[in-house]
């Protein structure tokens, strides 16, 4: 009788859905990452893949490799090959496409982010900002254009406030730590970590813009034609970290896995989560879909923001959805 490979006896035992081909290699894959992302909560999916193995159980090794200088060097990464796909803040992908490049948003990564406007302890309301500098990231990002309709919407408008653009949560926090910027947007966990330490929270960006599609996972258009497999199996992993972090079962092991990506403490750990889960805020894609809606929301606030002139393009020009839809998850 002939006795069955231990690895085959896996497979079987995955869901029908999942790839099931014993004789393959690993597929090595280089993904370009934001350094300033890496001790994040953004950078949490990933770490729970690679260390559930989500991304071994579908044959591909994935190698993160961080990309210095900033987020808009992401896309020029991947249009030099330097990476296979990498991450990249939407309104980046855009502009770049809108360029001449054949980037496509292939996976989200973040939906719609909770950026807190955080502001020296003294500074008690918007009213208080006038005059103040406001360390913002570049005027094309998400970040910066959400931050600056939040501060309209409490009466702080242009030329109220001056700007000092600084890339990356940790460079805007510092910023504020030393007193050279009187208020900053912050992702999790810094804006829960210096409110702690007696900042003041203002306000959150989807105060101002409920509907995003903030970072995503994107390649080449020829490339991922031509490695389509690699990408179908990319996509299931990254959606398998997805459902374990969303799973309420899982809570204590992902807090535990978060305060070793964050460093935080527990209590901050268990307060991000809550944020985004407690009840669903949309922060955390489902099992790494793509919001349309809210990439159109995104070319919407760049125009709003001057940073995109009529007419405006559908937001389906910077997308590719057949990995998604082969993996059955959109």
């Amino acid at each position: 009788m002939k006795t069955i490979p231990s690895a085959a006896l896996t497979c079987l035992g995955l869901l029908p859905f999942l790839l099931c081909n014993v004789s393959a290699q690993p597929v090595a894959l280089r993904y370009g990452q934001i350094p300033s992302t890496i001790k994040t909560i953004s950078a949490l999916s990933f770490y729970i893949g690679q260390r559930k193995n989500f991304f071994v159980q579908e044959g591909i090794n994935l190698e993160m490799m961080p990309i210095e200088g900033g987020a808009a060097n992401m896309v020029i990464a991947l249009n030099k090959g330097m990476v296979d796909l990498t991450r990249t803040a939407t309104p980046y992908l855009i502009q770049d496409v809108l360029k001449g490049s054949e980037g496509a948003a292939i996976a989200g990564e973040t939906l719609t982010p909770i950026y807190s406007l955080i502001a020296k302890p003294e500074i008690k309301t918007f009213g208080d900002l006038k005059g103040k500098v406001v360390g913002l990231s570049l005027a094309v990002d998400t970040i910066s254009i959400s931050t600056r309709k939040l501060m309209a919407k409490n009466g702080i408008k242009e030329g109220d406030f001056k700007v000092k653009e600084l890339v990356g949560t940790p460079a805007r926090a510092a910023c504020l730590r030393k007193g050279d910027c009187d208020a900053v947007p912050l992702g999790q966990p810094e804006d829960f970590v210096l409110v702690k330490q007696g900042y003041q929270r203002l306000g959150v960006s989807t105060d101002a813009v409920p509907n995003f599609l903030f970072t995503v996972s994107a390649v080449r258009k020829s490339w991922g034609d031509k490695n389509k497999d690699a990408l179908v199996r990319y996509v299931r992993g990254l959606a398998s970290s997805y459902r374990f972090m969303r799973d309420p079962n899982h809570r204590d092991e992902v807090v535990r896995m978060a305060i070793e990506v964050t460093g935080s403490s527990e209590e901050i750990a268990r307060q991000t989560l809550a944020l985004y889960f407690d009840p669903d805020r949309g922060v955390v894609p489902k099992q790494a879909e793509l919001d349309v809606k809210g990439l159109g929301q995104v070319i919407q606030c760049m125009a709003e923001a001057g940073e995109l002139k009529p007419p405006l393009p559908p937001p389906e020009r910077f997308i590719d959805l057949q990995y998604l839809r082969a993996a059955g998850l959109q």
